[in-house]
């Protein structure tokens, strides 16, 4: 089903169905309307001489620069030339996909002042799956991604690279073997293409859409944990959790006691210990706690996502032209960071559950480092280190791009939110966090083969999903193979799929 795009309404689910999946998309009616209702204004704005920031102006220190009616229109070309100045490697293609979507919505809201020519090549290039080539690095995310924006612009009108049907192309060839015209831009269309936190608040809309499914893992690979460790159950009544009043705690209670339903352990029927370590008790706090930053996360960048992220903002109905700076990438910067941080730790309570299944002191029961042949074979002991060194990993790219602003321009834009440091790290945080939890999946799947109790239907059904990826670990083999196969599975959402068919659907908030 075709999405229209109206300005408002947007969801980071939208997001992820037309970066991921190609799903088309067109402008709604009104959109129109208002596009060219706000580029009727600018025109009359133009022939009046008024001067306007970016339409016959200069920008940043060149802002005082004012241009004659010579200069308009190839400014705008030469400023989509001069801000493609990144480097490194290629975007994947969803994240330019989502940026372009992300960039059409604000457009849509009818204060940009661009033709309507833009948006709709935009929209066409899309539906077509002309991608631009983008490089990754260079925004600062303060006057919008200008550098990753302005090779998407650059490839609108027939200049950089795309790609289109698997193949890696020069942009006109890419727009004209998809049946588009690469278009030529006129007053002000090229700031309006570039002006916005487009390919961050991209990043982190696919970004976060990933670590709620994770959350869920997580839950679920704790379940199976709880069930090999022969854990007490009462720190996973939610009416504990709804004394205390946060609802990511509720939830994750009420997600583990459902997975386990069915088990000896939620029966009562096994000896359990009085209380359990804290990395076994504390699970539905700590993972409700970054569920709730996830819901925060989301509520600030899907407002970003339908917000009118550009500058100047031309408002017809007032009859007056706006400046200032909102294009600022800080409301997606820090909730990215945050999340991210979130992320890494219930990897490390990911990790310290991973410790009690290995440690024979601690396991219950367990052979030691999951192996009945100790000493001859070491078991899952190689597991733990792969899993501290991600984590680890993961601590460092913790540490906050939303602080460490570096002026430039001439010191004209003299704080900027860094939110594109925020939006790679926080993926590679997320790329990590799967591996670590496969590592926890494999080592849980092989403590329970040990038990022989009555095991929760949620568990046995990740069970099933994992020993179709990883099996069980007799005597010693390589683990790499076992270790980058269950991440992708992770990341594929394999062993959530078999659960939820198993047991009905998890609560993401």
């Amino acid at each position: 089903m075709t999405l229209k795009v109206t300005g408002k309404g947007l969801t980071i689910n939208d997001v992820v169905d037309v970066a991921r999946n190609g799903r088309r998309v067109e402008l709604a009616d009104d959109s129109v309307a208002r596009i060219k209702a706000s580029r009727a204004f600018i025109e009359q704005r133009i022939a009046a001489h008024e001067i306007m920031y970016g339409v016959n102006t200069g920008i940043g220190e060149f802002s005082e620069v004012v241009l004659n009616d010579d200069q308009i229109k190839a400014f705008q070309r030469y400023l989509i030339y001069n801000h493609a100045a990144g480097i490194g490697k290629p975007y994947p293609i969803p994240v330019v996909r989502g940026a372009m979507l992300s960039r059409i919505n604000v457009h849509c809201n009818g204060y940009s002042g661009c033709r309507p020519v833009i948006t709709q090549t935009f929209v066409d290039m899309l539906n077509r799956g002309v991608t631009p080539v983008v490089c990754e690095k260079g925004s600062v995310g303060a006057c919008g991604d200008l550098s990753p924006m302005s090779q998407i612009a650059l490839a609108m009108i027939g200049e950089g690279e795309v790609f289109f049907e698997g193949q890696r192309m020069p942009a006109r060839d890419g727009m004209l073997k998809a049946g588009l015209e690469p278009v030529v831009l006129e007053a002000r269309d090229g700031l309006a293409s570039i002006n916005g936190s487009n390919v961050i608040t991209s990043i982190a809309c696919q970004t976060l859409y990933d670590m709620e499914r994770w959350i869920l893992q997580a839950e679920i690979a704790a379940a199976m944990t709880l069930e090999a460790l022969l854990a007490n159950m009462k720190p996973y009544d939610v009416r504990l959790h709804q004394l205390r009043g946060f609802q990511g705690a509720v939830t994750s209670a009420r997600n583990l006691r459902k997975v386990l339903k069915g088990s000896d352990l939620i029966e009562g029927r096994l000896k359990t210990k009085v209380q359990d370590a804290y990395s076994m008790r504390s699970t539905p706090q700590v993972i409700g706690t970054a569920r709730d930053q996830l819901r925060w996360a989301r509520s600030q960048v899907e407002t970003e996502l339908n917000g009118v992220a550009d500058n100047p903002l031309f408002l017809g109905d007032d009859k007056i032209v706006l400046t200032g700076a909102n294009f600022q990438g800080s409301p997606a910067s820090m909730p990215l960071d945050c999340a991210g941080a979130g992320i890494c730790m219930v990897s490390v309570l990911s990790e310290r559950r991973l410790n009690r299944l290995l440690n024979p002191a601690l396991s219950v029961g367990l052979p030691a480092f999951l192996t009945k042949g100790a000493g001859m074979f070491s078991g899952h002991m190689l597991s733990q280190y792969t899993a501290g060194m991600l984590i680890v990993e993961q601590r460092i790219l913790s540490q906050p791009a939303y602080t460490q602003s570096i002026p430039a321009a001439a010191d004209q834009e003299d704080f900027v939110s860094m939110g594109m440091n925020s939006a790679l790290k926080t993926q590679q945080i997320i790329e990590n966090a799967h591996g670590v939890l496969g590592i926890e999946f494999i080592a849980a799947a092989q403590g329970l083969d040990f038990r022989s109790h009555k095991q929760g239907d949620g568990v046995v059904a990740a069970h099933g999903a994992i020993r179709e990826v990883v099996a069980h670990l007799d005597e010693d083999r390589p683990l790499f193979t076992d270790h980058n196969n269950m991440a992708a599975s992770v990341e594929r959402l394999d062993v959530l799929k078999a659960v939820e068919a198993a047991i009905g659907p998890l609560d993401l908030y």
